[in-house]
């Protein structure tokens, strides 16, 4: 692919982390941020510490205060912003855009309330006199390790198959690897979802359950997420692959992943306000489990992994009582789970 003027809107770990593979690429990258001296450190260190460490940015990745400017002729607009941020970006970018360009998103949730995925509320926000196109990004991979450009491969998802293909030329090269697939729905559900289940793996840590308790509950969680997204229109497949099971292992095992440090701290006994302060970033899994228990009860899907962890972070919930009691759940047969999974994938085809 020739070099493109593309705009990552978001400066935090995982925008600056994707500018540096863009940059990489060759690509004219524009970072945007709302923090005019955050751009302007950038600019002067070529770095972002606060998110990136000792990490440096190629010399073509440049940081914009403006949106206007940053998004000027550029071919492509990469949304890098937490959810609860993606209408007020978008309703700015209508503003600032001057044509239609190829939208991408790289956030991991589900809206509370309205219960949409991102994908939904960006074309429910965007006029098509600003997106010609929109594609998700996404998939097992931690800011920290790809600005060290570690082998990462991630899943470009879209209705539109060639719209897929040009994301992954943008952003694929030797470090960084990209698949593509249509089910929008699944790749959604799979990254939204998994942060669900990290937060109750860090919990499991934090409790020193150890391994056996993690294990049962990465695959038991990997159930409730097939299950949902299923009932929902996505394939079963898809949670077999990269942004399901890949991204799932993932986030619920490594130190990186701020969802499972967040349960990890909840299990150990800090509140979760004490928590969420000490972060410094945001984590995703708490919005997204509210939104994924609302969701789950309006379309009468089991969710026993997600129903505890909403009890612990909005019912104040013991964290041990609520591990406990999901153990001693009624009996059942391994296989039923994955009945109910094909079962609800059938209704969802009908």
């Amino acid at each position: 692919m020739k070099p493109q003027k593309i705009a990552v809107l978001g400066a935090g770990s995982w925008g600056s982390a994707l500018a540096l593979v863009l940059g990489d690429n060759g690509h004219d990258v524009r970072l945007w941020t709302h923090k005019r001296e955050q751009a302007a450190l950038i600019n002067e260190t070529y770095k972002n510490e606060r998110y990136l460490g000792e990490a440096h940015l190629p010399e073509n990745v440049i940081a914009y205060a403006d949106l206007k400017e940053a998004v000027t002729d550029v071919k492509m607009v990469v949304f890098a912003v937490p959810t609860k941020a993606i209408r007020e970006v978008a309703s700015l970018l209508i503003e600032a855009a001057e044509k239609p360009v190829s939208i991408v998103h790289v956030s991991k949730g589900i809206e509370p309330d309205t219960h949409l995925r991102i994908s939904e509320i960006l074309t429910e926000s965007l006029p098509d006199q600003v997106m010609k196109d929109l594609t998700v990004l996404s998939g097992p991979s931690h800011a920290e390790e790809v600005v060290k450009r570690h082998p990462t491969t991630v899943t470009a998802a879209s209705d539109s198959i060639e719209a897929a293909r040009y994301v992954q030329d943008a952003f694929m090269n030797q470090h960084f690897r990209v698949y593509t697939n249509t089910d929008v729905i699944g790749v959604e559900f799979g990254g939204a979802l998994k942060n669900i289940i990290a937060l109750a793996a860090g919990i499991t840590d934090g409790l020193g359950y150890g391994d056996n308790a993690k294990a049962a509950l990465i695959t038991r969680g990997l159930a409730e997420i097939a299950r949902l997204g299923t009932a929902l229109g996505a394939s079963p497949l898809t949670f077999s692959g990269l942004t399901g099971v890949g991204d799932l292992i993932v986030t619920c095992t490594s130190v990186h992943s701020r969802n499972w440090r967040a349960g990890n701290m909840l299990g150990k006994g800090h509140k979760i306000d004490e928590v969420l302060e000490s972060m410094g970033m945001v984590v995703e899994g708490v919005r997204t489990t509210k939104a994924a228990y609302q969701l789950a009860k309006k379309q009468n899907v089991s969710m026993p992994i997600t129903e505890a962890l909403y009890h612990v972070l909005f019912d104040g919930e013991d964290p041990k009582q609520a591990v406990d009691r999901l153990m001693s759940r009624m009996k059942t047969h391994e296989m039923e789970e994955l009945v109910d999974i094909m079962e609800s994938q059938e209704k969802a085809g009908n």
